[in-house]
C-alpha cells in the first residue's frame, strides 16, 4: 500500500505536469496497478479534489501571509491575493477549458470536499482577521462568501467571462459583519 501523502504528492506533480489527472498514466508513473490507485484514491474526482485542495491550501497560506490590515480589509486583501493566484494558475485554466464538467463537479458542488474545506478555511480567515460573530451566522456568511469567490475565480467553469474582483468586492464586504 502507498502512503496517502506519497499518493497526493505524486498526483499533484502529475497534475502540474499534465494539467489533468490521467489515472492510467499516474498508476504507471507510481509503478502500481490502476486498480490499486482507484482503491487508494476512491475515484478520479476524489483525487482531483485532494490535489485542488492541496494547491488551494498553499494559495490560502501565501495570501494570508502576505495580506495586511485587520478586519474586513484583511479578509478582502486575502481574497484578492487568492483570486489572483487561482486565476493565474495556467494548469487550472487548461483543465477547465478541456474538462469543464469535471471542474464544476469537483470545484463547485457541495458533494465535493473542496467546497466544504473552503468554507472552513474562510472561517479561519475571518477569525485570523478578527471578523467575529455568532458561530452559526459566521458559518452561513462563510458559505456565501465562498460561493461569491467561486463565482469570481471559477467564472469560466460557470460559462461566463472572467469576473473582475473589483466588481465582487462590495458584495463580499456586505457579507462581513461590521
Amino acid at each position: 500500500m502507498i502512503d496517502p501523502d506519497v499518493l497526493l504528492r505524486s498526483a499533484a506533480m502529475h497534475y502540474l505536469k499534465h494539467s489533468t489527472i490521467d489515472m492510467e498514466l499516474l498508476a504507471t508513473e507510481m509503478a502500481i496497478s490502476r486498480a490499486t490507485l482507484y482503491r487508494m484514491a476512491g475515484s478520479r474526482d476524489a483525487l482531483l479534489g485532494e490535489v485542488f485542495w492541496a494547491l488551494g491550501r498553499i494559495f490560502i497560506a501565501e495570501a494570508s501571509a502576505e495580506a495586511t490590515g485587520t478586519g474586513a480589509d484583511r479578509v478582502i486583501h486575502v481574497s484578492r491575493l487568492f483570486a489572483e493566484m487561482v486565476t493565474g494558475a495556467q494548469q487550472l485554466k487548461q483543465f477547465v477549458a478541456e474538462d469543464p464538467q469535471t471542474a464544476a463537479r469537483v470545484l463547485l458542488t457541495t458533494g465535493s470536499d473542496v467546497h466544504h474545506r473552503a468554507v472552513d478555511a474562510q472561517l479561519e480567515i475571518f477569525e485570523q482577521s478578527r471578523v467575529i460573530g455568532d458561530p452559526a451566522d459566521m458559518r452561513s456568511r462563510a458559505f456565501l462568501y465562498v460561493r461569491l469567490m467561486e463565482s469570481v475565480v471559477y467564472s469560466p467553469v460557470l460559462g461566463v467571462p472572467e469576473m473582475d474582483f473589483n466588481l465582487a468586492e462590495p458584495a463580499l464586504r456586505a457579507l462581513l459583519p461590521c
